[in-house]
This record gives structure tokens, sequence and C-alpha cells, in this order.
């Protein structure tokens, strides 16, 4: 299994409420990850834009921090990618508010398309901080699907650079595969295939846990968990009654299967923004 590093960590940074916030976390990941930092700021070049920026990364460039801003004037969607492509940027954080009205603007119109359009892993966060919090638990998506060790396998990296203390691998299964349930007989029935259903999921996850790397387990308590409902809106709504502070899923396909997934299975998850998000690309 090949490994998720982060090398190059883009932020697409505006003069809101949380920008110092969002800087702070970001280079925080950053120095975390072993990567650089590559502010995008949509827009023209001042010295009093820049002034501030570097004010903001100041305490982190002591610590070791390698990192510059970018300035691209130009269609926010647009000039976020092209800086992305041009700067290696493999890991790509936006801000956003959680249930607020500007959400629906922000995930609908600007971070939902870059990350429909965007060649790297996109982070969303909701709940920036200036001050560094404890990141506990990560929630990963376990699905079937060709996508899922890596990301399981960047959960695994993420959790060993933040000292998180808990992963837990949610194993999504659709309603349909245990079918519908109308008598005592039925529900014996669902009920032994959920059984053999979660048995042979565990197994598969336990497969692909083998293959990371020790160091990434070490002192980690690792849980899975079958979940029999619609896809996104389960591990979402898990993850929000578990108070897990990061969920980590596949990024889609590229091909049309992200038409059909979008509006379905991230629909709910980019609305609501249980947690912090980790799109793994």
């Amino acid at each position: 299994m090949n490994q998720k590093n982060f090398n190059t960590i883009g932020i697409g940074v505006t003069f809101s409420p949380n920008l110092k916030a969002n800087i702070c976390q970001s280079a925080r990941l950053a120095l975390l990850f072993k990567a650089s930092l590559v502010l995008i700021h949509v827009g023209e070049a001042s010295k009093e834009k820049t002034a501030t920026f570097d004010s903001y990364l100041a305490p982190f460039l002591k610590d070791g921090l390698r990192a510059k801003v970018v300035f691209s004037p130009g269609e926010p969607v647009g000039a976020i990618l092209e800086s992305v492509k041009q700067n290696g940027v493999d890991l790509l954080i936006l801000g956003a508010l959680q249930r607020e009205n500007f959400l629906k603007y922000y995930i609908g119109s600007i971070a939902r398309k870059i990350t429909r359009k965007a060649s790297c892993s996109v982070m969303l966060l909701i709940n920036p901080s200036i001050e560094s919090l404890p990141c506990k638990h990560i929630v990963v998506n376990g699905l079937e699907d060709e996508k899922t060790p890596l990301t399981i396998s960047a959960a695994f990296f993420v959790a060993n650079a933040l000292s998180s203390e808990k992963i837990t691998i949610v194993e999504e299964v659709y309603n349909t595969d245990i079918g519908n349930v109308q008598d005592d007989k039925s529900l014996r029935k669902s009920t032994l295939l959920k059984e053999k259903i979660s048995r042979r999921e565990d197994s598969r996850i336990q497969k692909i846990l083998e293959d990371i790397p020790q160091k990434h387990k070490k002192n980690k308590l690792v849980a899975t968990q079958p979940i029999f409902g619609k896809r996104g809106y389960s591990i979402g709504h898990y993850a929000e009654v578990a108070r897990a502070d990061l969920l980590v899923m596949n990024a889609p396909k590229a091909s049309g299967f992200w038409d059909r997934l979008f509006p379905h299975d991230l629909e709910h998850i980019l609305t609501e923004l249980p947690t912090d998000i980790l799109i793994i690309q």
C-alpha cells in the first residue's frame, strides 16, 4: 500500500473574521506534517495584505515553517485551482462556517466546486482555532472501494501527526443489501445477514490495517463500526454523534461517478458539516 503524505499544504485565505485562525491552524498542520505552506489569496497584491499575512505567519516561521504567499487575481475557483497546480499543492485547506447563512453559499458555490475539480486532497475547517486544540477522535470511511486503503492510511498518518487517541473505521452498508423486514421470519433473516456482512466487512478492514505502519498505530484505540443505512448520511451522522474531531472520506472517482455521488452521499455532510472533513484524493 502506498502511504499518504502531505508535502505542500495550500490554504485559500480571505479577509474574513477567521483569517488569523485559518492561517494559524494551517501553519500548525504544516509543521506537524513537515510540509511547506502556501497561502493563496484571490485578489491583487498589496503591502497591507502582505504585512497582515506575514504578521500571522511570524511565530510559525520562527519554529521552522517554510511558507509563501501567492496572490491570484480572478475568479475564485479557477484562481485557487491554478495556484494549487502551479505550486504542487497536495493538500488544500478551505475554511467554512458551520450551519450559517454564509455556509450554503460558500460550500455550495466555492468549496464544492473546488472539491469536485481539485487534483489534490481537500480539508474543510469549520472551527479553526488560533490556539492549538486536540484532535482526539478521527472517523474514517471503510467502504469497499479501491481508494479506501489509501484513505485509511491517510487517516492513520494524520492521527499519528496530531497524536489522536482513537480512530473509528465506519463500514457503511446499503440497507438494500439486507432486504426489507416485514415479519419475524424476515427479521431473523435480516439479523443473520447483518452479522454475516459485519464479519465480512471487519475481515476486509483488518487486512487493510495489516499494511498500516506500526508507528502510526502505536498508542491508538482502533475501532470498527458497521452501519446499515444511506451512505454519506450515515457516516456524517455517526461522526456528529460520536463527537469526532475529524472525518476522513474518499474523494469520488473522476468519472461520472462524482455527479451521481455528490448530490447524495456527500450532500448531507457538506451541508451540515458535522466536523472538520478531510477528503483524500
